[in-house]
């Protein structure tokens, strides 16, 4: 048998969560449409997907229970998991109900009343708690999670490059050999290879500061000689 990391529960568990949600949203709103075509294929939509989902149910909670005997866990976890597998098994005993009761009012030629509504209004809201649960389970406590990432910091900033990025921000010192380039006004400039600082002539230092050199000047009319 092939085996999934870390179980087959997460396989199921969405197809059941979709089709439930969408036979209680279905039945709901064609229970207030005018009698039409439109009406008679919404409660068409309803009855498959609550059947549908109440199988793919099934099928979520032997693989769920499995995963409650299998997967490692500690104390708090194991609190968890057992709170979400109560949620769990009180939401799968509703739907069969319903899906039962469905195919006996489908046979029978029957419409669902107000009480078949209330129940399966009741089965949604346990379907979002159970869901809820589960996602406690595994994003708060870490259930069936192989491995975490290494939290370096809150969030992620926006990296211009997804893989490969350096999360240490600093400067980069240019390559020797490579040649730098930016764009200026209507036109592109390319600079010359940046040459070792050990391969660059040495350079005499100056040591005495240069004279300012007067220069005859003439203003109002006068002229001055240079001293």
């Amino acid at each position: 048998m092939a085996q999934i990391i870390p179980n087959w529960h997460p396989i199921f568990v969405h197809f059941t969560v979709a089709l439930l949600s969408l036979a209680v949203l279905f039945s709901l709103a064609g229970m207030f449409l005018r009698e039409g075509t439109l009406k008679e294929q919404w409660l068409i939509l309803a009855r498959w997907d609550l059947w549908l989902g109440s199988a793919f149910a099934i099928v979520t909670a032997l693989a769920g229970w499995d995963a409650y005997n299998t997967v490692a866990h500690d104390a708090p976890s194991h609190a968890a998991m057992t709170e979400h597998r109560n949620w769990a098994l009180t939401t799968l005993f509703v739907f069969v109900l319903l899906s039962v009761w469905s195919i006996w009012n489908h046979r029978k030629q029957r419409k669902a009343g107000a009480l078949f509504a209330v129940i399966l209004l009741a089965g949604g809201v346990l379907l979002a708690s159970t869901a809820w649960h589960g996602g406690e389970v595994v994003y708060r406590y870490g259930l069936g999670v192989m491995s975490l990432p290494n939290v370096e910091g809150e969030g992620h900033d926006d990296h211009g490059d997804a893989h490969g990025h350096d999360h240490e921000a600093g400067p980069t010192a240019p390559s020797a050999a490579a040649a730098t380039s930016y764009k200026g006004v209507g036109a592109e400039h390319e600079s010359m290879p940046v040459a070792p600082a050990s391969e660059l002539p040495a350079q005499p230092l100056e040591t005495t500061k240069p004279k300012n050199v007067a220069k005859p000047h003439n203003h109002d009319g006068h002229t001055h000689p240079a001293p």
